[in-house]
């Protein structure tokens, strides 16, 4: 249940509860001449439109079955999918997705394509760290990282914000190993 708030030319405020307040309240509103200021949510204390989460980030790879050994094996990830699939101007491609075992936000992996994305393979923070991974278990994740090859930048040390260390991917993308 939403709640939005609008408001008249008068400045008075008024109130719409609905399911799914968004675009119908809004239209509603303009109709009637109000301006919406405002969608809050039950329970959530803060306004905003909709609510709203990053449901993958893409990582630019060399090759789909090296990036997945390293992601999978390496670093413990689950293979979502690994479906054929076509490129815009109809060429075949693999729609490859990992993530993170009980993590909501996903990781694309895409095969370069073509000599731009053939140059942003292990540069997509234009060499600083872009990826952050944070683990339960700092010490086990490292270690077993580590036993699989994975090249550390840094020993782990302490921050403010717990245990760190910076580690290259498959590709040479620096992410934050975060305990």
């Amino acid at each position: 249940m939403c709640i939005v708030t609008i408001l008249d030319l008068q400045g008075a405020q008024a109130r719409l509860n609905c399911r799914r307040a968004g675009r119908w309240a809004s239209e509603r509103a303009v109709s009637l001449g109000l301006r919406r200021i405002g969608q809050q949510c039950e329970g959530s204390g803060k306004k905003y439109r909709s609510r709203m989460h990053i449901e993958s980030v893409a990582i630019i790879v060399d090759d789909y079955d090296e990036a997945i050994a390293f992601f999978v094996d390496a670093l413990g990830f689950e293979l979502v999918e690994d479906s054929p699939a076509l490129t815009n101007d109809g060429r075949p491609k693999r729609w490859v997705i990992i993530r993170p075992p009980g993590a909501s936000t996903a990781v694309l992996l895409v095969q370069a394509d073509g000599d731009r994305q053939s140059a942003a393979v292990g540069d997509q923070a234009a060499g600083r760290v872009g990826f952050f991974l944070r683990v339960d278990d700092f010490d086990h994740s490292y270690r077993r990282m580590v036993e699989h090859g994975v090249r550390f930048l840094s020993e782990p040390r302490e921050e403010s914000y717990g245990t760190v260390a910076v580690f290259l991917d498959i590709s040479g993308n620096k992410w934050d190993l975060l305990g």
